[in-house]
């Protein structure tokens, strides 16, 4: 029998050995010394990059709407911490130097979390819909990417309504599992995010325009069961394409995927059998 991590001996464990690395996040920003962006301006920069309007109430599987309705409220509180911020050249980007630590006393709500490759909830739950929209937006833009977590290589849900390519989420728990990127170019760069009733808007904006523009897709998708387990296949590429001539520079790959599908795959979904080499 394996032997358990000390972390999953009990909810008590599992917190003390969350609060380690919260509090080695901690240690390891205040030596690195990182320049984080924490100017905010009300009024929006000139050049708008790339914008994103992402639904907020999705039907996922089986899990309850009422947390769709909180995580409303949880993007509302966190999205006002973050809307209007100013990142200059050399200055670092953090969601949760920004938004900090959601609990009760700040109005955060029960939202879909995910525990253990698994659908649960938590104070604060839903947020990953935030790093996800930023992240969108990010990829159209010349700004570096430092941190990024993907989703364990797991396929949790159900396509509903998808617009973006399948594997480009990210995940985040507060304060170990950031989503950061840096300003490494000369220009400056401005989020500007809003909820309203039905959507998650954001916009990247600058001052200046940018030499590149970028297109994001996804190809060579497909499922596949191997040995009785279902995965979702494919590859996210990204072509990079300078603005003035309309010449294609660059075709990155940033993502492999082949993530364990965790619901019922519908019928309409072909799935190819692969045997074992």
């Amino acid at each position: 029998m394996k032997r358990k991590l000390f972390c999953e001996l009990s909810p008590f464990t599992y917190r003390i050995s969350m609060e380690k690395e919260i509090l080695k996040r901690h240690m390891k920003d205040l030596f690195q010394a990182t320049c984080f962006a924490k100017e905010r301006s009300k009024d929006s920069l000139p050049i708008l990059i790339y914008q994103h309007n992402s639904l907020i109430r999705r039907r996922l599987g089986n899990v309850n709407m009422q947390l769709q309705e909180n995580k409303a409220i949880n993007l509302a509180l966190a999205v006002s911490h973050i809307d209007g911020l100013i990142i200059h050249p050399g200055e670092t980007f953090s969601v949760w130097k920004l938004v900090g630590r959601t609990s009760r006393r700040k109005g955060y709500k029960e939202g879909l979390t995910i525990a253990k490759g698994q659908p649960d909830q938590g104070i604060g739950g839903g947020l990953c819909q935030l790093s996800n929209l930023i992240h969108w937006m990010i990829l159209h833009s010349e700004l570096t990417i430092v941190e990024h977590h993907h989703h364990d290589g797991l396929d949790l849900f159900p396509d509903f309504g998808r617009q973006i390519p399948f594997g480009t989420g990210t995940s985040i728990s507060y304060n170990y599992v950031d989503y950061r990127f840096k300003n490494e170019t000369t220009n400056v760069y401005q989020l500007r995010l809003k909820v309203d009733g039905e959507y998650l808007r954001g916009e990247l904006r600058a001052v200046e325009r940018q030499q590149h523009s970028f297109h994001i897709y996804a190809e060579n998708e497909f499922f596949s069961r191997e040995d009785g387990v279902v995965y979702r296949n494919g590859q996210v590429y990204r072509d990079i394409i300078d603005r003035g001539t309309g010449r294609h520079l660059e075709k990155q790959l940033i993502r492999t995927n082949h993530a364990r599908v965790m619901y019922e795959c519908p019928p309409s979904i072909t799935i190819i059998e692969k045997k074992k080499e």
